[in-house]
């Protein structure tokens, strides 16, 4: 009997005793649910891959696919962070150290980590063709990109999964993470551009055989790590089995915030640090300096913050838009190559490029309500004064706002993310306040204290993040300033959500067509990022709007960052 045999018994034991085997109904409810997954996602899978044929603007051809590498690199190093190879809890526990083959054991999750990375690699390759295009022989192309981007996903995975065994592997898997980090930025900065343009241009059979080249060398890759799963030592799979845990865990209870904790215990646990002597400080800053210790103890967490202040940037070129709907004359012809608002105004006859664009000098809640300048429909979509952007039809203006809100959203969700990587000591806080009545700080001046880091680290991100947006032509003028002004109220959205309550699994259900939606995690979800919205409502509205001269917008930024903080700090009361 070999190891396989002895796995499959192992279960089938296990199995016989949980559940009932599965029935022929359980079968045909399956392939009729994957049927009608098929019906209703044929048609518009159809329509987008026939929407690829033709040429693709050069100048967006760097960013796309800079962003399909970074892509890549995120799911890779997500599968290192996972394991690669997640055994079950149960598994873990009672068959990994008993008598079971290792590599029958270990088959059921790779064979589900091969699933997942190949549909990665297939929506991988089905955006790199989107970066490229398809100027002929769609299929063909399709073909060879989905092939290419799957035996990607697939040898870096398998990298991965040898590097859990070996370390030399695992500085293998490292440098081919790194290389993938250099093809992004090569595509991003410029020095890529003209050999994308001549892969893109290039015929098909090229393409198809790269394609095969790709295969061969991720099929060898995949058959060495399969005979290397018997070297994986136990620890390294229970460590990946006890992530999987909490996660498991914490999807079950619908507790997101015991994810934080997993994450910070497990990149804690069983390092060895160094102490150092504390400044003198007040008392308040004095119990905040552990943020700044625990921050400065993780230079790759700075590295990997000052490298995605780029996205924005990336995903503006990237799409053709800039950050707002239509943007700013000189910004959005840079980028799109579409006229300027004065232009499109008067080519139309009516007032919907100023609608759009905002530029007539209106307030921002004008151009977002609609109050000052008619309906809210017309300063949307440009009905009162014809097609938007010269013809378009009033869709094309909604289209055009929504596009241009993705870089918007990214700006301020990557700042409050940044500023929520500094927050722990408060979360701890509130966790055990009875710890942090010792202290003998108030809970006021500990909140302002541990606002100085955050509110740091989310100024630099989105100070850096906005002066890329102006290195690519996309804003002209003191952009930057935003960062720092936004900065207080971005804080204070971090801390607020260090500070939530667990999920209140007490709230109502919604009812919707799709189904009942829990109010409690939603809630919980939305306590934090309410405020920083909220408090940043003159940038985004700025982002939205683009005027000329922001700088009335920068004044309501610093009326409002400044009063969110001071407001959040001064209802916050001792535990």
């Amino acid at each position: 009997m070999n190891d396989a045999t002895d796995a499959r018994l192992a279960r089938a034991f296990v199995r016989s005793r949980q559940r009932r085997p599965v029935s022929l109904l359980d079968r045909y409810v399956s392939v009729f649910m994957l049927a009608i997954a098929v019906a209703v996602f044929g048609n518009p899978v159809t329509t987008a891959v026939t929407g690829l044929a033709g040429q693709v603007d050069a100048a967006r051809m760097g960013p796309g696919v800079a962003l399909v590498m970074l892509a890549l690199a995120g799911f890779l190093a997500l599968g290192r962070a996972a394991g690669p190879v997640v055994l079950p809890a149960a598994d873990a526990s009672w068959l990994l150290l008993s008598g079971v083959g290792r590599r029958g054991l270990l088959g059921r999750p790779v064979r589900i980590l091969a699933v997942i990375t190949l549909a990665a690699g297939a929506l991988l390759g089905l955006a790199l063709l989107t970066a490229l295009g398809a100027p002929d022989q769609l299929v063909w192309r399709l073909l060879a990109a989905v092939v290419l981007g799957m035996s990607a996903s697939a040898g870096g995975m398998a990298l991965a999964v040898l590097g859990q065994g070996s370390q030399a592997w695992q500085t293998w898997s490292t440098v081919a993470l790194v290389a993938v980090l250099a093809v992004a930025v090569a595509a991003a900065i410029g020095p890529a551009r003209e050999p994308l343009a001549a892969v893109a241009a290039a015929p098909a059979q090229a393409l198809g055989a790269a394609a095969a080249g790709a295969l061969a060398a991720a099929a060898l890759l995949v058959r060495h790590a399969w005979t290397a799963l018997d070297r994986i030592p136990a620890g390294t799979l229970m460590g990946a089995a006890t992530r999987a845990r909490h996660l498991t865990t914490a999807a079950t209870q619908l507790d997101p915030g015991a994810l934080t904790w997993a994450a910070e215990d497990d990149h804690w646990r069983g390092r060895r640090l160094r102490s150092r002597r504390w400044p003198s400080l007040p008392a308040p800053l004095a119990l905040a300096w552990q943020d700044w210790r625990r921050v400065a103890r993780r230079p790759g967490r700075l590295a990997l913050m000052a490298a995605t202040t780029t996205l924005p940037a990336l995903l503006t070129q990237a799409t053709g838009a800039a950050p707002t709907n239509l943007g700013r004359g000189s910004a959005t012809e840079s980028l799109t190559g579409m006229p300027d608002a004065g232009s499109l105004a008067s080519a139309g006859g009516g007032q919907s490029a100023e609608n759009l664009a905002g530029i007539a000098g209106g307030a921002a809640a004008e151009i977002l309500t609609g109050i000052g300048g008619g309906p809210t429909a017309e300063n949307l979509t440009g009905i009162a004064g014809g097609p938007t952007a010269g013809g378009g039809g009033p869709m094309e203006g909604v289209g055009a706002l929504v596009g241009g809100l993705a870089p918007a959203a990214l700006l301020i969700g990557g700042a409050l993310a940044v500023a929520a990587s500094a927050v722990a000591g408060a979360r701890r806080d509130a966790d055990n306040p009875a710890l942090a009545r010792l202290a003998a700080v108030g809970t006021r001046a500990a909140l302002l204290a541990r606002a100085l880091l955050p509110a740091l680290l989310a100024a630099a991100w989105m100070a850096a993040a906005l002066g890329w947006l102006a290195a690519a032509g996309a804003v002209a003028g003191p952009w930057w300033a935003f960062g720092p002004l936004a900065a207080p109220a971005l804080a204070a959205g971090a801390l607020r959500m260090a500070r939530r309550p667990p999920v209140d699994h007490s709230l109502p259900l919604i009812d919707t067509p799709a189904g009942a939606i829990p109010t409690g995690p939603v809630f919980w979800a939305a306590t934090g990022p309410d405020l920083a919205l909220l408090g940043c409502l003159p940038t985004l509205a700025a982002l939205v709007a683009q005027p000329a001269d922001p700088s009335g917008h920068l004044a309501a930024q610093a009326v409002t960052g400044l009063g969110a903080l001071a407001a959040y700090a001064y209802r916050q009361k001792a535990r």
